[in-house]
């Protein structure tokens, strides 16, 4: 999880496997767009606890991950010490031989300097490698994020900052277009998404993911705050005892010339 805001977001890793695993569940089908290759270099850019970055291997590339959590990145090496991980950070990573490709999921909408991202990626591919990536796309989570907006006036919390990047695929493809890349696949598509832990799946969700907004509320005012959004949403968002989160995901690839 490669964050700006990395140095103030701390990620518990254990809940992170426990609770939210659909967020690399997910992203195995983008390894067939991936289609690793035995002996390829690959770069999972955002790799989080490592277990894409294991899949990548295991279809015999050679493969490493970056995240800029350390807390990521030690629980990655204690689950794949046959890999290797390091801690950098998206917008200024080099690496020691050109890639033949690099590959992120769930990671770029944390990211809103997108132009020096897709630099630091350009720079590390050779000639004709691929980036293939999935992330939040315009419009993502936007019943959330307004439930939370609304909430945080209505308690009159100070505005908290937004963490999210959600492009359309216009914007995003033409920041690929202008560095030297070639889209050949983009697409914005919606994906509800279950949340896992059933009645307690939506708090667990703004705590781990949201809690930017939540940062300057005192502990009960954070609960009262996730009661309120939960209210709000139990209408729209919560079917069969299971709570749904309202993705809209873009999946790129791209090759560089």
């Amino acid at each position: 999880m490669l964050n700006p805001t990395w140095n103030t977001q701390t990620w518990d890793t254990a809940r992170y496997e426990q609770q939210h695993s659909f967020v690399w569940q997910y992203g195995e089908s983008l390894l067939d767009l991936l289609s690793p290759q035995p002996g390829e270099q690959i770069l999972d850019l955002g790799c989080g606890t490592g277990q894409l970055t294991e899949k990548i291997a295991a279809r015999g590339a050679i493969a490493q991950g970056i995240d800029a959590s350390p807390a990521m990145i030690e629980r990655a090496q204690q689950s794949y010490p046959q890999l290797r991980f390091a801690v950098a950070d998206a917008r200024n990573f080099q690496v020691d031989v050109p890639l033949d490709a690099v590959f992120s999921n769930a990671v770029l909408h944390w990211i809103p300097e997108a132009e020096a991202v897709i630099t630091c990626i350009r720079q590390a591919l050779k000639p004709g490698g691929r980036f293939v990536a999935e992330f939040g796309g315009q419009g993502n989570v936007q019943g959330i994020v307004r439930a939370l907006e609304q909430t945080l006036v209505a308690i009159a919390s100070p505005q908290a900052p937004n963490p999210w990047y959600f492009p359309s695929i216009g914007e995003y493809t033409t920041c690929l277009e202008q560095q030297g890349f070639t889209v050949i696949y983009a697409a914005l598509f919606d994906r509800p998404t279950p949340l896992e832990s059933g009645t307690a799946g939506l708090a667990n969700w703004l705590q781990m993911f949201a809690s930017s907004f939540l940062s300057q509320l005192s502990a009960s005012q954070q609960q009262q705050a996730i009661r309120q959004v939960e209210q709000q949403l139990r209408p729209s968002h919560f079917q069969n005892d299971t709570w749904i989160a309202d993705y809209r995901r873009i999946r790129v690839i791209a090759t560089l010339a």
